[in-house]
């Protein structure tokens, strides 16, 4: 995908520190053009009231002052790879200039595995961000590499004919596992209860607790274990969707929601949302549906660099009279 760089002469109505920035993010330009999640219509009114939402407004986000600095310093190199960026490295998933004390640390209520297509340039990827912000919750794969998933443990989030709602994908999964548990060819119930790590005594342990002790985070979003989101162009996932380890899983799709990303993909709507959006709406939705909670921001921090850049590029195209 083709994006169009500024001349030098076409920065002289900015200030230096402007120009400045907007040089910081040429290296960025494409970032949000990633995984976007094609629309449906729905009938649920709520959609309605989510389009018509400013996005980015309302965030509950850690200070951006160490963002500042950083930027007011330039790029700079990574220790790993020695490539030149600014606030994280794309490549290696690092920070650069900044300290982890210095950022939001997210702690996800799942895990998260993010396939990334291998013609997606790792500098157009948002899916860095979650892996930086919540780097204990997600991990990251380069296609053809992909984990081999237990069906009724796994969700996929795409669109497609069979796709379900974030609020009906757990028992669509409890249904899945109902019925597996009943075809007397399927491995024991017991076996299949074990999580990586989990040893036949901890399956016991967890057999015997309390309605009370049952009663957490974990009882009600079961057996769901692990999401999986595809980082790519649209025109480039349906080797990624079509892929057989991933046929079979149950997919899961989206509200509608718009975009906040400033280079919009020609001829696409402004529904296709950015990767680490499509994260962050997914958690949000989960948070409500699914651990049946109040939404109090549990994640917006998700969207720490992102809504930065955002507002880094919005602030240079007003002062160059662009909007």
């Amino acid at each position: 995908m083709n994006y169009k760089k500024e001349s030098p002469d076409s920065k002289t109505n900015t200030s230096p520190s402007e120009q400045a920035a907007m040089s910081s993010l040429e290296g960025y330009q494409g970032l949000y053009s990633g995984c976007r999640d094609k629309p449906t219509i729905t009938s649920d009114s709520s959609d309605v009231h989510e389009l018509t939402k400013q996005p980015l407004q309302g965030l509950k986000l850690a200070s951006h002052v160490v963002l500042d600095s950083a930027q007011q310093r330039g790029r700079l190199k990574c220790s790993k790879c020695g490539g030149s960026r600014m606030f994280f490295c794309y490549t290696c998933c690092s920070l650069v200039g900044v300290g982890m004390q210095e950022i939001p640390v997210i702690k996800l209520p799942v895990k998260i595995d993010i396939i990334k297509h291998p013609n997606e340039t790792d500098g157009k990827s948002t899916a860095v961000h979650a892996k930086i912000l919540a780097s204990n919750d997600v991990t990251m794969y380069t296609y053809p590499c992909i984990p081999e998933y237990e069906k009724d443990k796994v969700v996929l989030v795409f669109p497609g004919p069979g796709a379900v709602s974030v609020q009906d994908m757990i028992q669509c999964l409890r249904d899945r596992s109902k019925n597996r548990s009943e075809d007397p060819f399927d491995e024991p119930c017991v076996k299949r209860l074990k999580t990586e790590g989990q040893t036949s005594t901890d399956v016991a342990s967890d057999q015997l607790k309390t309605p009370d002790e049952a009663n957490t985070s974990d009882s009600k979003v079961y057996p769901l274990q692990r999401v999986v989101f595809i980082d790519s162009t649209w025109n480039q996932t349906n080797k990624i969707s079509t892929d057989e380890r991933l046929q079979g899983l149950l997919q899961v799709e989206l509200k509608l929601r718009k975009t906040c990303f400033w280079r919009t993909q020609k001829g696409k709507p402004d529904t296709y949302l950015a990767t680490i959006e499509a994260i962050y709406y997914f958690l949000k939705d989960f948070h409500q549906h699914c651990l049946l909670q109040e939404y109090t921001g549990e994640y917006d921090n998700l969207l720490f660099f992102y809504s930065y850049l955002h507002s880094l590029v919005n602030k240079a195209k007003t002062l160059k009279g662009k909007c």
